[in-house]
């Protein structure tokens, strides 16, 4: 009985003690520094990974909940409206300004932003302050799931982050892909009409454009997204014409110009903005909507 009595009084010390060495190793761990490069060659050093985050980019945010982090997320840009619960964030400005004194005010572990898409002079501000700055700038879609991992890192979310990483590249590698010996369908995307808008070659959008069996018909523009004019397009004569963020009567304009093919055989596309030029996981659902409608361009040449 003495002995059965004292192995029934150590296997609950045991247990106990062996909780508490779990829980010390967990917080240890957390509590380790943290150091990763950004999209632009910066090193983002943290002592411990990040738990009060500003994201001051719509992509940014979403990419942050995917990571496992929305909890620690205090405050976003005015545009950050994906997941639902981002909209409910308080709000530090927009791609126009950021209100660097409420940032301030929130004392943030980290502020993440975006490199094209954030002012330079908003950028150096925080990083007077000495506020650590993570930004973000994914041109291709393998940068997708490489920034929730750099994010799972920096949030101690690695995990969660992993998890979605993987998932992302599945389903991308699961999308149906043209065979390469097909010839590309050539393709204006139009980003905005007044003035007349697109994106060049660096753009992820391009990208996928790419993947789905496209040709940027000006992957040479110059800037990362640019003016062009209707002379252009008209030379540049695109079987397929597709726009986002652009209202339906503005596209309808297009008719104007007969002479184009993608008129000529109703090739022109209107897409959700947010579905092809945000680089989160949810740019599949508008990459399955490119393919689709580059496939039945080709169908159409036979």
């Amino acid at each position: 009985m003495h002995a059965a009595s004292k192995r029934g009084v150590r296997n609950p010390l045991q247990r106990f003690f062996a909780c508490c060495a779990a829980a010390w190793l967990s917080a240890a761990a957390a509590a380790q520094p943290v150091e990763v490069t950004d999209d632009r060659g910066k090193s983002t050093k943290l002592a411990n990974p990040a738990r009060r985050i500003v994201s001051i980019a719509p992509h940014v945010t979403e990419l942050l909940f995917d990571a496992g982090a929305g909890a620690h997320v205090i405050a976003a840009d005015s545009a950050s409206d994906y997941p639902p619960a981002a909209e409910r964030l308080p709000r530090v400005g927009s791609s126009a300004g950021i209100d660097l004194e409420r940032v301030v005010a929130l004392q943030p572990d980290l502020v993440v932003g975006w490199w094209s898409g954030n002012k330079a002079s908003d950028i150096a501000r925080i990083e007077r302050f000495g506020i650590p700055l993570f930004l973000s700038e994914p041109r291709r879609l393998s940068d997708i799931p490489r920034t929730l991992r750099a994010f799972g890192q920096l949030l101690g979310t690695g995990e969660a982050a992993e998890q979605q990483a993987i998932a992302f590249e599945q389903q991308l590698a699961a999308l149906d892909k043209p065979a390469a010996a097909a010839r590309a369908v050539s393709v204006f995307f139009e980003v905005w009409q007044q003035p007349l808008m697109t994106i060049n070659g660096a753009h992820l959008v391009s990208d996928i454009l790419s993947a789905c069996g496209g040709r940027n018909v000006f992957a040479s523009l110059s800037p990362l997204a640019g003016p062009v004019s209707v002379e252009s397009v008209l030379a540049a004569d695109p079987e397929v014409i597709i726009a986002a963020g652009v209202p339906q009567d503005a596209l309808a304009s297009w008719s104007r110009t007969p002479s184009l093919r993608a008129v000529r055989s109703r090739q022109i596309y209107r897409i959700d903005s947010d579905l092809i030029t945000r680089p989160t996981p949810r740019i599949l659902e508008g990459m399955r909507q490119v393919c689709d409608w580059l496939e039945a361009a080709r169908r159409r040449r036979n």
